[in-house]
């Protein structure tokens, strides 16, 4: 059989390799991983110069075979190119390592649309980010706790990763878009098939501020077992994984499993009892896979002794008894806060001695917390109450 690609470059042999075999094919990817994009693609065409690749991949040659008529990744790459988009293959300098932990399950390339200058590097701009899943049936609670995280991260410089999807995906990239941040949409069919069509305009958006990836070519269509496998990819490109929200079984449920398995860090936020939309929240939780979050804030905890974020010191409001040795603590709250009290008084109320209360209202007075009028003691206005 003649080619009109050059089956030696390994550009055009990973392009065509993402043609021949489904997303997560495990014994495809270990053949590749074995002999190389070029060397699997010889011994797959019969080329006397391709190496033996064993029993086990001998026994799906004819299903990949089956895929090689009309091959040609050229006009493949063509169509990407007339789009704007870009190949990356994990030889490039911009190939995002994370998916690499995903071993014979790696996408042999990815096809990308992107903004102007970001595919190139796109793996640094993946660091820090955060794939935030949930259900396509959202309610308006799942989707304002989600926008309101997803932004609040993105705009702090964490990139959103999602799936594209109506409902909670969708919440998480219009957020981050809002806030002026960083978004990747993982997509289950060719990126020039932006899918659901519902979304083609959010996610037109996200390839020409962010990016929209997949790993199968144009013209693939989107099909129930590419939203299986694209889940994968989601779990692996982000550095943390929330599920904001979930039903008992769902897409987002098996990416937050992937993302354990993977030793990534996994979140979840809860919500009513009685909603099924939360129940696969909380059981991602009962089960020890996902941590319970509520907010941004505590998803950057789980990012920071990975090196990813530095966690700003929180600000927290004083309270009137803040920053008080115990015993003025003590004596404060035992004042009233209108009719002054005797010393006496204060005392028995503090369960203090005399002089451990004598030099307390000293130092109250001082610092403006404490009044005497009259031989009577009370708080100062300002200083407030318990």
């Amino acid at each position: 059989m003649g080619w009109v690609f050059d089956i030696e470059d390994p550009r055009a042999a990973r392009a065509a390799w993402s043609r021949i075999a489904e997303p997560g094919d495990r014994e495809a990817g270990a053949l590749v991983q074995s002999l190389g994009p070029t060397g699997a693609l010889r011994w797959l065409i019969g080329d006397a110069r391709g190496r033996d690749a064993g029993a086990v991949a001998a026994k799906h040659r004819e299903r990949w075979r089956n895929r090689l008529e009309g091959l040609d990744p050229r006009r493949e790459l063509h169509a990407l190119g007339a789009l704007g988009g870009w190949l990356l293959i994990p030889e490039d300098e911009g190939w995002p390592e994370g998916l690499n932990d995903l071993g014979a399950e790696a996408p042999f390339c990815l096809w990308v649309r992107a903004a102007e200058g970001l595919a190139p590097v796109l793996g640094q701009r993946l660091c820090p980010s955060v794939s935030v899943v949930g259900s396509r049936a959202s309610s308006a609670y799942g989707e304002l706790v989600t926008a309101t995280m997803a932004g609040d991260l993105a705009g702090r410089g964490v990139t959103i990763v999602s799936g594209g999807a109506f409902g909670i995906d969708a919440a998480a990239h219009r957020a981050a878009l809002g806030a002026g941040g960083l978004t990747l949409a993982v997509m289950a069919g060719g990126v020039d098939r932006l899918y659901p069509l519902g979304n083609e305009r959010l996610l037109a958006a996200v390839a020409s501020e962010g990016a929209v990836i997949s790993e199968l070519p144009p013209g693939a269509a989107p099909r129930r077992e590419r939203f299986l496998a694209r889940n994968r990819l989601i779990a692996a490109l982000g550095q943390v994984t929330v599920v904001t929200e979930a039903a008992w079984r769902s897409g987002a449920h098996r990416t937050a499993h992937v993302a354990a398995e993977l030793l990534r860090p996994v979140a979840a936020v809860p919500g009513p009892v009685t909603a099924a939309q939360s129940a696969g929240c909380h059981r991602l939780i009962r089960q020890g896979v996902a941590t319970l979050v509520t907010g941004a804030d505590e998803v950057r905890e789980l990012m920071a002794p990975l090196g990813l974020v530095t966690l700003e010191d929180p600000v927290v409001a004083k309270g009137p008894l803040d920053g008080l040795p115990d015993s003025d603590r003590q004596v404060l709250d035992s004042l009233p806060l209108r009719r002054g009290a005797t010393v006496t008084a204060v005392v028995v109320a503090s369960g203090l001695a005399t002089p451990q209360v004598m030099a307390s209202l000293g130092r109250l007075e001082r610092a403006g917390r404490a009044v005497q009028a009259g031989g009577l003691w009370r708080k100062a206005r300002s200083g407030g109450g318990p």
